[in-house]
């Protein structure tokens, strides 16, 4: 299987902020966010993987860098930054730009990983990326540390998970 150009994957989306996303201290709900985050992810790896269903395996962890103001347009920018055998790891780049003064800063980065499916829900495997941009070629040099790091933090999360009851609370 052929690698494919990273900015094969590349999702763009720009949106504005509604009063309706705002949190108590007029901000852009980290939740909100959140969604979002996943949208562009899953776009981009269904993108890269050409699959009909992608899924989400996890998220290894969202930075919220600065607050995100109803003044502000939120541009998600996520691509497939690095793959393993059926796994995709997802950069995600968050823009928020006060609209009344054009000032541009990074509001927040992610890292999520999704698996594409075939039509029996079982992984199918997908291509290799090639970086081409100073900043893609960044990403994709440091991703084998993150994929390490996300393994153990899976076989912590089981053995966590065994030690888990299912009782209820109140009985």
């Amino acid at each position: 299987m052929e690698p494919i150009k990273t900015k094969v994957s590349r999702i763009i989306n720009t949106d504005q902020v509604l009063s309706c996303d705002l949190n108590n201290y007029n901000t852009l709900f980290g939740g909100v966010l959140m969604k979002r985050l996943d949208s562009a992810a899953t776009l981009s790896a269904r993108r890269h993987s050409r699959a009909k269903e992608c899924v989400t395996a996890s998220t290894d962890h969202i930075d919220f860098l600065c607050p995100i103001h109803q003044t502000d347009s939120v541009c998600i920018e996520s691509f497939v930054s690095y793959t393993g055998r059926t796994s995709m790891e997802i950069f995600c780049k968050v823009i928020a730009e006060d609209m009344m003064n054009g000032d541009r800063r990074i509001a927040a980065t992610a890292f999520l990983t999704f698996v594409a499916l075939d039509e029996n829900k079982r992984p199918l495997e997908v291509p290799g990326v090639i970086p081409e941009t100073d900043e893609e070629k960044f990403i994709f040099e440091t991703a084998k540390a993150r994929a390490e790091m996300r393994k153990l933090r899976r076989t912590q999360s089981k053995e966590l998970a065994q030690n888990l009851n299912l009782n209820k609370p109140w009985d």
